[in-house]
């Protein structure tokens, strides 16, 4: 039985090169959860690429299934779409491709278009590692040092993914946890008396 958390996506970063007629196409597939981090994205590609043409992109983000494609300056329907529907024929979520055009000097027309940019997101997806993963969850909790034992008991016991801890006097633990168990797991975590806890926003969870 599939877990309703469940999706795919890709582990790491994939990268795909495709040339038409003088034109060269380069396509990073990266494993994102915000948009925040496509907008970083993009900066450095540019940044990396300062005499390319276009960066045309697409996305499907898990939470609250965001999707968008994008042109930069091709014709319409040419480029950002042919990208989404690799997403959408794949089933991936969580996942930004972008294409870098170098342009060669000839144009390739409508139909060549379609094609340069469907070849190299399906050959960035062929090297990509795609993986299973899960809805999740962020959460920040903060605690007594003397109640360490029983945090990290719980943390333990329910396989919880800690991205970032401090232990003092004060500690404090932010994780992620699966969407279907967390309402079980802060339950737990609530039992132990004087601990604070609190989600955290998509925006503010690191990756």
């Amino acid at each position: 039985m599939v877990c309703i958390d469940q999706f795919k996506t890709i582990a790491t970063v994939a990268e795909s090169i495709f040339s038409d007629k003088g034109s060269k196409f380069i396509g990073y597939a990266y494993p994102v959860r915000t948009e925040e981090e496509i907008k970083s994205i993009l900066l450095e590609l540019k940044s990396q690429h300062k005499k390319a043409r276009h960066f045309c992109y697409a996305y499907r983000l898990n939470n609250d299934g965001l999707f968008k494609s994008n042109d930069d300056g091709e014709p319409a329907g040419s480029a950002g779409k042919p990208i989404l529907n690799c997403l959408l024929s794949a089933e991936l979520e969580n996942i930004t491709i972008v294409v870098v055009r170098y342009f060669g000097g000839k144009l390739l027309g409508l139909p060549g278009l379609i094609n340069a940019y469907k070849t190299v997101s399906l050959m960035a997806l062929d090297k990509a590692n795609i993986i299973e993963d899960f809805n999740k969850i962020a959460l920040h909790i903060s605690f007594n040092h003397l109640q360490m034992n029983d945090v990290m008991q719980i943390v333990k016991e329910e396989t919880i993914e800690v991205y970032e801890q401090q232990f003092d006097l004060e500690c404090e633990l932010k994780f992620r946890v699966k969407k279907s168990l967390a309402f079980q797991i802060s339950d737990r975590l609530a039992s132990i008396p004087n601990l604070s806890l609190s989600a955290i926003s998509k925006n503010d969870a690191k990756n």
